[in-house]
């Protein structure tokens, strides 16, 4: 009887007269190939990530500015037998009305934090870690914006650690020249088992730049270039161990023209992630390369498709690190349909 009655007053309330709702679909598709070639490396392993994820979403959009969603990411890795080999629930409500933006529950990784440099997350994460679970916000006005977010990332038990970000980024721009800004916390705390060796953490990261933007200025399509301090901060606490500062200047580049561009991130300073060897990447979610300290990044792009649907992307990179040369391909497929 209760179950009925839910239905009849749902059925109603979505008829009512002042309450107009829109059914929306959302189907996408992501295929990477990555190759890493860091033969010799001490802190990066040579390795080859590829595979596919399939994004059903369906869901419902009310007054233009509510938007309650849910669906799938299933991964199939190339040459694994297993149909599907990892696979992760979406399931959100979202407020969009200029200028805010407000998300709560299990919704897209590259929608809220795909800005953030590789020093705080690497590419594989949206590989195997597609999505966000917690919350964002943001308040945003052309280029500028604001916004601060949750990602819960481990619950508690006996097997698992307790385990979360929060973070802030932001950008203002005045003219040509912009200041913008990425931090984040990520709490390492300890699992349920008494037994287990699982002292808690605390792993700190901001970087802090001013950058000069000319795209559509000069010739070249894109031009933007910018220089700031990054600073990673960390304790084990049951070591403890103080807070451990680790800080150097971090410089990208970026050139544009057609189907061609160049991405180079330049860190010149003191090496990150002293607790590596204990905990890896359950505790970094960054490119561990940045433990060698000085290093530089050269990606050569290709872009043979970009549009809203369907993004095509060759990118050859050069990585100099520890007084050697590293190379890296990737080949990444983005195609997304939906009826908003």
């Amino acid at each position: 009887m209760r179950t009925s009655l839910s239905v009849i007053i749902f059925c109603w309330f979505i008829s009512f007269p002042g309450f107009s709702q829109d059914f929306f679909w959302k189907a996408g598709i992501y295929t990477f190939f990555d190759n890493y070639e860091f033969a010799k490396s001490e802190y990066k392993t040579p390795q080859t990530m590829s595979g596919i994820q399939l994004i059903p979403e369906v869901g419902l959009r009310w007054d233009s500015s509510h938007f309650a969603g849910a669906g799938v990411n299933m991964l199939h890795e190339f040459g694994s037998r297993e149909p599907v080999d990892k696979l992760y629930l979406t399931a959100y409500y979202e407020y969009r009305k200029k200028p805010f933006r407000f998300l709560m529950g299990a919704f897209p990784r590259d929608n809220v934090i795909d800005k953030y440099p590789r020093i705080f997350f690497q590419d594989s994460i949206s590989y195997y870690r597609p999505n966000v679970n917690g919350i964002f916000w943001e308040t945003s006005s052309g280029k500028d914006y604001l916004n601060v977010w949750l990602d819960w990332t481990g619950r508690q038990s006996t097997e698992v650690r307790e385990t979360f970000f929060i973070g802030l980024s932001g950008k203002y721009n005045l003219g040509i020249f912009y200041l913008q800004h990425f931090d984040y916390m990520y709490h390492f705390a300890k699992s349920l088992d008494p037994a287990a060796d699982n002292g808690m953490h605390d792993n700190g990261l901001m970087l802090t730049s001013a950058g000069i933007d000319l795209n559509g200025k000069t010739f070249l399509d894109i031009l933007d270039i910018n220089v700031g301090l990054a600073t990673g901060f960390e304790r084990a606490r049951d070591e403890e161990s103080g807070w451990i500062l680790n800080s150097g200047l971090l410089m990208e580049t970026r050139i544009g023209y057609k189907i061609f561009g160049i991405f180079n991130t330049l860190y010149l300073g003191e090496g990150h992630m002293p607790f590596y060897n204990d905990h890896s990447g359950s505790l970094y979610w960054g490119d561990p390369i940045y433990r060698a300290g000085n290093y530089n990044r050269t990606d050569f792009n290709l872009n043979f498709i970009r549009n809203k649907k369907v993004n095509l992307n060759l990118t050859y990179s050069l990585h100099f690190a520890e007084g050697r040369v590293y190379h890296e391909q990737m080949l990444k497929v983005k195609v997304n349909f939906n009826n908003l």
